[in-house]
């Protein structure tokens, strides 16, 4: 052979080594996100920004080697099911479930593909897991909620409108979370001598007339739990200021948004934790092995503009205890 010959064989070599490094070794991951609020949502941006932006922090280039689908469901729970079917036949990585509806249609669709849920308050109660510390299947994730601390929002209602003896429970009874926290809010309630109206949350026409019925006769309050009404919660607020109806809410998104005032966890905070479990399960653990975690801080959030409308007098020693107080 000659010598040019071998030395363009030799560069030949080179360069094709050269540029087969070059080359990417991994795939794109791939992230489902199934999300209980609507895309135009501000609550659900910002989830989903706190979401991204912390998993870049932790060395993952969104949009490059991980991608992030999400399907959201706002208002149409009708949409449940197809969406996490849609999620299911991209076959991602993992799924971020964000909402105590969103996980039983992941369940029931797959036990192979990890999920993370978010705002779950009873994911043993549910089946979705077997213990929390072990959980044992494809599922782990974050609580919002014990039933117990449930009974605080009636101690609220209470104490913000001492005249108060009856409230609107608006809750969701088709999920173990619903009906334990109503529960835990019937057993605080009749000590504080209220009757309590349950509220299934349906669509909009439907919430309008219960509310205005509702708010025929006097001394009533609202008392809004977790779960679907989270995306109805313009109306909601709104209703409450026509019928001046004093209304205790669990996540400081609602008094941001006109509501009287809230008690609940940070709804960031469990965005980043999720992030965290999702990069530990992208480098191989598993989900059976990661401890469901409980919130470990509570948010009280006053909205006094929204006292002043409702014509509502709220006791210093409660806006002093506040977390927020927006004026």
């Amino acid at each position: 052979m000659r010598r040019r010959e071998f030395l363009g064989i030799l560069s030949c070599a080179a360069a094709w080594s050269i540029t087969s490094k070059a080359q990417p070794t991994e795939r794109t991951r791939v992230v489902g996100v199934l999300e209980i609020l609507g895309t135009d949502d501000p609550e659900a941006k910002i989830r989903s920004e706190v979401f991204a932006e912390t998993l870049q922090q932790l060395g993952w280039a969104v949009g490059r080697d991980l991608k992030i689908e999400t399907r959201n469901v706002g208002g149409d729970l009708d949409n449940l099911r197809r969406y996490a079917s849609e999620l299911i036949a991209l076959t991602p990585d993992v799924i971020v479930s964000v909402g105590s509806v969103t996980v039983a249609p992941l369940q029931q669709a797959t036990r192979t593909i990890p999920i993370v849920f978010v705002n779950v308050p009873d994911p043993v109660g549910a089946g979705f897991v077997q213990s929390m510390s072990h959980p044992g299947g494809n599922i782990t994730g974050f609580l919002n909620f014990e039933y117990s601390m449930s009974g605080k929002w009636a101690e609220l209602l209470k104490q913000i409108a001492p005249n108060v003896t009856r409230a609107l429970v608006f809750r969701d009874p088709t999920t173990a979370a619903g009906v334990g926290q109503f529960g835990a809010i019937r057993s605080v309630a009749q000590s504080l001598g209220i009757e309590l109206t349950p509220y299934n949350v349906r669509d909009t026409d439907e919430i309008e007339r219960n509310v205005a019925s509702f708010a025929r006769s006097a001394n009533g309050g609202v008392i809004v739990t977790p779960g679907g009404a989270a995306a109805h919660r313009g109306l909601i607020i709104s209703l409450a200021a026509r019928y001046k109806l004093p209304s205790v809410y669990p996540y400081r998104y609602y008094a941001v948004d006109g509501g009287l005032i809230s008690y609940g966890p940070n709804t960031n905070d469990p965005q980043r934790k999720a992030a965290g479990y999702v990069d530990r399960i992208l480098k191989g653990e598993k989900p059976a092995d990661m401890p469901v975690q409980a919130p470990t801080k509570f948010e009280l959030v006053i909205n006094l503009k929204t006292a002043k409308t409702l014509g509502v007098t709220l006791p210093l020693s409660l806006i002093a205890r506040a977390d927020e107080v927006i004026e």
